[in-house]
């Protein structure tokens, strides 16, 4: 296992919070949570695949049964064939995606989704998109934001829809990520919004899939990227701002995409994330002694896989998912 100073994963420790996480239902982090819960199941559950095994070369992932996890997803699913945060909630793209990833992870998509219901969801999704701009809403109350572009182009190639012309406008879909480019070469939220890294990768990300990524300069956006590396080592979203271990995610995986995955100081980044590990509770935080949160355990190892940390299981820039389970899928 590689250390940095005295400093290593505590992959033990990461894995007892995130299973704790999941399984203690009463527990404060977990209600209040409630908002974001299906994410929340993404963020654990991908976060022990790619901690891969344990001292024993037991697979962390065993630790939360299948049928529990496939069980809590399917709880979340609505008639309209979207998925809301919660049971009793409202669909919307950004849970429908995440709940789409988990089951493609166990490899429970169609046994829970039955063609039909795939369709259903299918066209949940294609539904959102505006026929005017080519635009994607999150959901029936109309928000608009380019994460919903990747969202939508994410969950539709892993549902399996080819190609993804039969059930949405891709030149227009491509032609808004494109409006939301900036003089920076960055992406914003909308058009004329500030450059931000995580739109950056929502954009990356979108054009990726949709086979336009050659409409960007690689060299001027991956500049603007590395430039997000600060002098103690994380990066941050956007320029002033301070490093949050989230953002090694929404840069490395943009980097990787573009090619230019090096243009960062790896083992300064190392360091960062690592200092910002709970060492005794497990759990990763945005910066050194702050709590720790699942949002950000899931990134921060997500981040050290795309980074080549030894002993984690290798992750797929375009989908944050394990790049087996891709791979196995011929995406």
């Amino acid at each position: 296992m590689e250390s940095v100073g005295s400093l290593v994963l505590r992959k033990e420790k990461h894995a007892e919070y995130v299973v704790e996480f999941q399984k203690d239902k009463a527990g404060y982090e977990y209600v209040a949570s409630e908002y974001l819960r299906l994410s929340g199941i993404y963020w654990g559950t991908t976060a022990l695949w790619l901690l891969a095994e344990d001292e024993e070369g037991k697979e962390f992932k065993e630790r939360l049964p299948r049928e529990e996890v496939v069980k809590d997803v399917m709880a979340c699913w609505n008639g309209d064939g979207g998925f809301g945060s919660a049971p009793g909630h409202d669909s919307h793209l950004l849970y429908t995606l995440s709940a789409v990833q988990v089951l493609v992870t166990y490899g429970a998509l169609e046994e829970e989704l039955s063609g039909e219901d795939r369709e259903r969801t299918a066209a949940f999704v294609a539904g959102l998109q505006s026929a005017e701009d080519g635009s994607f809403r999150g959901d029936k109350w109309g928000e608009v934001d380019t994460r919903f572009s990747y969202c939508a182009a994410s969950c539709l190639t892993l549902l399996g829809v080819k190609p993804l012309e039969s059930k949405i406008d891709v030149p227009k879909a491509v032609e808004f990520v494109l409006a939301c480019r900036n003089f920076d070469e960055g992406f914003g939220a909308r058009p004329g919004d500030e450059t931000h890294a995580g739109q950056v990768f929502c954009c990356v990300g979108a054009l990726t899939l949709l086979g336009a990524l050659d409409r960007v300069d690689k060299d001027r956006l991956a500049w603007w990227l590395c430039e997000r590396q600060t002098k103690g080592g994380g990066l941050n979203g956007r320029p002033q701002k301070l490093h949050d271990v989230c953002y090694t995610w929404w840069v490395l995986s943009s980097l990787q995409m573009l090619g230019r995955l090096h243009w960062v100081d790896r083992s300064k980044l190392i360091h960062f994330i690592l200092s910002c590990q709970d060492e005794i509770d497990g759990g990763i935080s945005d910066r050194p002694d702050d709590e720790v949160d699942i949002f950000h355990t899931f990134f921060g190892i997500a981040g050290l896989s795309l980074l080549g940390y030894p002993g984690l299981e290798p992750v797929d820039a375009r989908y944050a998912m394990p790049a087996r389970t891709m791979k196995e899928l011929g995406l």
